[in-house]
């Protein structure tokens, strides 16, 4: 099983650490405390900048000419190429600007605990595995046990993907394994908007600087209290009215006269509410918790967007905000009123 962990000949070291546990294949920098986000750089090699450079073409007459249109990107301590045919939107994100989004969770750096980290191949691919030093807690799902983990690339071949995983990722099989164990994963796109989009990410991952008591209460009250598939699909048919005709036919009794797209999508948000695996937790399947994630569920892994560009505006600031928000106020009315407000 290859580990495909980056070798930097200048160093003599691994581009790798681990937090008190070796790795299966007993590389890089074991160290025995939590460091902070500088000290983690250093300890996995990430310390070296990447450049982008325009593609030079040798003509047989002898003359070079400049691409306009295709790049490559090398490491300037190693004089590395990490990828040799990049777009002219390519971007170049530091791996210190990837620390920055693990950063701005908490104020200064404080109590993040970075657990793993290091590049693969010649630096082209990163990684870093973290957990937070707090979170709202339902029920028996401590979140603490999740990994966050970060990716990001040099190459041109992929986007930075941050999300939620049980695993804890030291070489390629088990990043890979993570990509495929993620909990609510999102994508950014290397452009110039990037390093904005990274500082603002923890937001679409519903992780805020100051974890607020007060909302791990309401979490908790709504995971005890039941609520039956017919009334799920109500509550769903509410959060996702596109405009007041559409409610005013729910709450008239008209629903014959909806829409196919309309019932399409609530048909979608149900069955992810139904089948998907997070979905079947002891605090989600039946409860007015596992209602309100099923629509904000449906907006991070199941809707399709145009790109994922569309997706980070539409559940940073449009139509996914809006009907998280609108979700949030039917399950707290729902937690304090019942079913009534459901009915016609």
């Amino acid at each position: 099983m290859a580990h495909d962990i980056n070798y930097n000949e200048q160093t003599g070291k691994h581009s790798f650490f681990s937090v008190k546990e070796k790795a299966w294949h007993g590389l890089g920098q074991i160290i025995s405390d939590y460091p902070t986000s500088e000290e983690a750089v250093m300890h996995a090699g990430l310390n070296y900048e990447v450049v982008k450079r325009p593609n030079i073409h040798p003509l047989p007459s002898g003359v070079n000419i400049i691409s306009d249109n295709s790049y490559f990107t090398f490491r300037t301590d190693t004089e590395a190429i990490l990828g040799d045919k990049v777009g002219s939107d390519y971007e170049v994100v530091q791996n210190t600007e990837v620390f920055s989004f693990f950063d701005s969770i908490v104020d200064n750096n404080n109590g993040i605990l970075y657990e793993t980290a290091g590049a693969l191949g010649q630096g082209e691919t990163i990684f870093i595995t973290a957990k937070l030093p707090d979170f709202i807690k339902v029920g028996r799902d401590d979140c603490i046990e999740k990994y966050l983990f970060l990716t990001s690339s040099h190459d041109g071949t992929g986007s930075i993907s941050i999300a939620f995983t049980p695993i804890r990722v030291v070489c390629r099989n088990t990043l890979n394994a993570a990509l495929r164990n993620h909990v609510n994963c999102i994508k950014i796109r290397h452009t110039a908007s990037a390093t904005d989009k990274l500082k603002e990410a923890h937001k679409m991952l519903g992780i805020c600087n100051q974890l607020s008591v007060e909302l791990e209460a309401i979490y908790n009250r709504w995971s005890r209290v039941r609520i039956s598939d017919p009334e799920l699909k109500r509550l769903i048919q509410l959060a996702m009215s596109p405009n007041k005709e559409t409610y005013d036919k729910l709450k008239t009794g008209k629903e014959d006269e909806l829409s196919s797209h309309f019932n399409n999508i609530v048909s979608s948000v149900f069955d992810y509410a139904m089948t998907s695996p997070t979905q079947q937790e002891a605090t989600t399947k039946g409860t007015l918790f596992g209602a309100y994630n099923s629509v904000t569920g449906y907006f991070q892994n199941v809707r399709n967007f145009r790109d994922e560009e569309t997706k980070f505006k539409s559940i940073m600031y449009g139509g996914g905000l809006q009907k998280g928000q609108t979700t949030f106020d039917l399950c707290d009315s729902f937690a304090r009123h019942g079913s009534s407000i459901l009915k016609n």
